[in-house]
């Protein structure tokens, strides 16, 4: 019999990539990761046995709380968690409910090295306008919702990265960019596993719009106009990019349940 204070796969997938997603937090013990070295997006690793520790800074918050079968470990640390104020669930059938399913899972080794705010760090060209917006509102709703990003002068990135131990993207000659006709957005969907259907399209509305390409998707072409116009009315790259992270989970919302739906004016006066 299903817990509770539990939540379906089906449901919690339907959460992912959205602002009010839960904090997702994995404790399975180290063989079990060891074993399947993959995350549930956007989740982070905590251990169970220094739940004492860290439960506080979860107060106040929802959780989502997954072990390898979701029974003792998820089960114990999520009562951990509500003692200390937080609204935590399990994840029903755990890790090995999730990926019998065939739902995303991000490899581990793709993910770069934390910094001492606990999330990972990245850097690129300021100034942004597409790419550059694009995939940190994406590694913060699908990998690292802790993520911090510089945005440096273009010809100090690279230096910057290695001063900072901070991972570069969307400049040429890293790992993190474009690749042939895809671009940097592209490149961490499919490095990050993120086979997420809603996602993909959104992906060709971004490539089109970064890369001169408005034949690939109709909405390209808005999304260029849109960008172009956020970038003239913040100096601020960092509130630049806190007003494209609505425009991108509006884009999201859409391309996932909204893209069949059709609009046209018709007048609610008294008819004749």
């Amino acid at each position: 019999m299903a817990s509770y204070n539990a939540i379906s796969s089906e449901k919690l997938v339907r959460l992912i990539g959205t602002p009010k997603a839960p904090i997702l937090i994995d404790v399975r013990d180290e063989d079990d990761f060891s074993a399947a070295p993959f995350l549930l997006p956007a989740a982070i690793r905590k251990s169970h046995t220094e739940i004492r520790q860290w439960a506080g800074d979860y107060r106040g918050h929802q959780a989502v709380v997954i072990c390898q079968k979701g029974l003792k470990l998820s089960e114990g640390v999520a009562a951990f968690l509500r003692s200390e104020g937080a609204q935590a669930e399990v994840l029903e059938g755990g890790f090995e409910t999730w990926q019998k399913a065939g739902l995303p899972l991000v490899p581990v080794s793709r993910l770069p090295g934390q910094c001492n705010r606990g999330g990972t760090l990245w850097v690129t060209r300021s100034r942004p306008k597409i790419d550059r917006i694009a995939c940190p509102w994406l590694i913060r709703r699908f990998v690292d919702p802790k993520a911090v990003f510089l945005f440096v002068a273009p010809s100090e990135v690279e230096a910057v990265a290695h001063r900072f131990d901070a991972t570069p993207f969307d400049v040429e000659g890293v790992f993190w960019s474009h690749r042939g006709e895809l671009c940097s957005f592209d490149v961490m969907i499919e490095e990050f596993a993120l086979a997420f259907p809603a996602l993909q399209h959104l992906a060709r509305i971004v490539r089109g719009a970064d890369t001169d390409r408005p034949d690939l998707e109709p909405q390209a072409a808005g999304l260029l106009a849109i960008s172009l116009g956020l970038s003239r009315m913040y100096a601020d790259d960092l509130e630049q990019l806190e007003a494209g992270m609505l425009l991108y989970d509006a884009l999201y919302r859409w391309a996932r349940d909204a893209s069949q739906e059709k609009h046209d004016w018709v007048s609610h006066g008294a008819r004749k």
